[in-house]
């Protein structure tokens, strides 16, 4: 791999984060089935919902960019999606499992964050202010994620695992 300047790492972030969501969209309905929790069965498929436009909101992006909307394999989301799978097969106390499915879910969103928030910086230097505005509104939606996230099992879901 060679980057010679800022263009072409923000398009090579893009395709990582375009396969990202990919990803995701594959693995929230496994999480989602695997929560037994229902407000955080219902984060899930809201998410994944989410999602699907975060992948609809790239492919504008790659068009705006005059790109073909193209994923390269992410690796980071792979070994992240890996651990969500490895939770979802965990033995044990289902409100535990619940706990440990949040933070999974987490480390997708703080992943996310920290890409889209280069994403949205570069965009902004590149001069490309329509791009950056789409790219901020996925990264608002993945804090808002992240946040509901830590508020669900702050109020509800770790309490039951403590009690377990």
């Amino acid at each position: 791999m060679t980057l010679n300047n800022l263009q072409e790492l923000f398009l090579m972030e893009l395709r990582d984060m375009y396969d990202a969501e990919k990803q995701l969209v594959k693995a929230l309905p496994k999480m989602a089935k695997a929560a037994t929790n229902d407000k955080l069965r219902a984060g899930f498929e809201e998410h994944l919902e989410q999602t699907k436009g975060h992948v609809e909101r790239l492919e504008q992006v790659f068009e705006k960019m005059g790109q073909k909307a193209k994923g390269e394999t992410c690796e980071a989301m792979e070994g992240l999606v890996e651990e969500g799978s490895e939770m979802i097969k965990a033995g044990g106390c289902d409100c535990t499992r619940d706990a440990g499915l949040i933070c999974a879910a987490q480390k997708v969103e703080h992943y996310e964050i920290a890409s889209y928030g280069c994403l949205v910086t570069w965009a902004q230097q590149l001069g490309k202010a329509d791009v950056a505005d789409l790219l901020q509104q996925t990264l608002n939606e993945e804090k808002q994620t992240d946040d509901k996230l830590t508020e669900l099992a702050e109020s509800m879901v770790n309490q039951e695992a403590i009690h377990a």
